[in-house]
């Protein structure tokens, strides 16, 4: 059985898109040189028919992938949390949380980060998967809490100074 696969709004449509554009675009494209090489007669050496038949093979290959993704997709619409709300100062999938370290060499530097599903992770960004460690101890926090995370120089302490659903 597939793990649920979490995902945005904007990260599922991302992934949809792409999956139309090799199937509606690429695809085809390819499967035209393939044929106008394969009818220019010896295959054994023909370049565009052997390099046509392995972009071919992956373009197929993300297609199966990209359709299991979405198959297994479950997306989560945060529109129903608004400011104010009680659940809008506690961390769920899809929360963009701003936090300081309290402790180490990153001693009261703010970070910002945003909680979203393993297809969409973009760390130049700020995107991080909720199975991520420091996901994992933000969920079901609170605004104003102080949250332990593992890092890879030890254990450090940081305060959530914002939660927000964009």
């Amino acid at each position: 059985m597939e793990e649920k696969n979490y995902i945005t709004p904007a990260g599922h449509e991302r992934i949809r898109s792409e999956l139309l554009q090799l199937l509606n675009r690429d695809r085809p494209e390819v499967v035209q040189v393939v044929h106008w090489a394969a009818s220019n007669g010896d295959r054994s050496e023909n370049g565009d028919y052997i390099y046509g038949k392995k972009r071919l093979r992956e373009i197929d290959r993300r297609i199966r992938f990209l359709n299991k993704r979405l198959e297994f997709a479950v997306v989560v619409d945060n529109a129903t949390r608004k400011s104010g709300a009680a659940d809008a100062e506690q961390v769920f999938f899809g929360a963009s949380v701003r936090y300081v370290n309290l402790e180490g060499p990153d001693a009261e530097k703010e970070t910002t980060i945003t909680i979203v599903g393993v297809d969409e992770v973009d760390l130049d960004k700020g995107q991080v998967s909720w199975v991520s460690p420091i996901a994992k101890a933000l969920i079901k926090a609170r605004l104003g809490d102080c949250v332990k995370i593992q890092t890879p120089t030890g254990p450090t302490e940081i305060e959530i100074l914002e939660v927000r659903y964009d």
